[in-house]
């Protein structure tokens, strides 16, 4: 195994700690666990690309580990804390959904295409991760709650953008 599939790896146990310490009201270990799954996503990719590190399986887990953690924040966050709004959790979870069924269809059309992120979806994943961090201190720092609004505001514009890229691509890719 390769030191980013560990870092993966470890970023996909970390997402049920994260779930727990939200259940049990356990914010503050909730924020720890969030932003170390998030330094181990930057450092995944960081160490796949300078020593040469990049596997197949990396292709796929790495995503894959960044949207269970999202969309656990995601539902959680909004039902527990209510400190993100469902209408952005409905438009995060659903340009995953919808990524993952293009990605389905593309393969079960045995379409070939290569995994990786556009610059817009890096972007829109950023702001996801500010706006879940926002939100988890957004209960202890009042300047986190005055910028939450705007935030969500952004974070569904980038998201929205995101899902239409992906399906501008996919179309391109089948023809369409």
């Amino acid at each position: 195994m390769t030191v980013p599939n560990l870092l993966t790896s470890i970023r996909i146990i970390f997402t049920p700690i994260f779930l727990i310490y939200i259940i049990n009201d356990q914010i503050t270990l909730a924020l720890v666990v969030f932003l170390i799954a998030g330094i181990t996503d930057a450092l995944d990719g960081f160490i796949a690309r300078v020593y040469h590190q990049d596997s197949k399986i990396g292709a796929i887990l790495d995503p894959l580990a960044d949207k269970l953690l999202v969309i656990t924040a995601f539902i959680t966050l909004p039902i527990k804390r209510h400190t993100i709004p469902a209408w952005l959790s409905a438009v995060v979870i659903s340009r995953d959904i919808l990524i993952l069924l293009g990605v389905l269809i593309l393969f079960l059309n045995s379409i070939k295409f290569e995994v990786r992120p556009s610059i817009i979806s890096k972007i829109t994943t950023c702001f996801q991760l500010i706006t879940v961090i926002s939100a988890l201190l957004s209960e202890k720092i009042i300047f986190f709650m005055e910028i939450g609004p705007y935030l969500h505001l952004i974070t569904g514009v980038f998201t929205t953008i995101s899902g239409l890229h992906y399906m501008a691509f996919w179309f391109r890719l089948m023809g369409g």
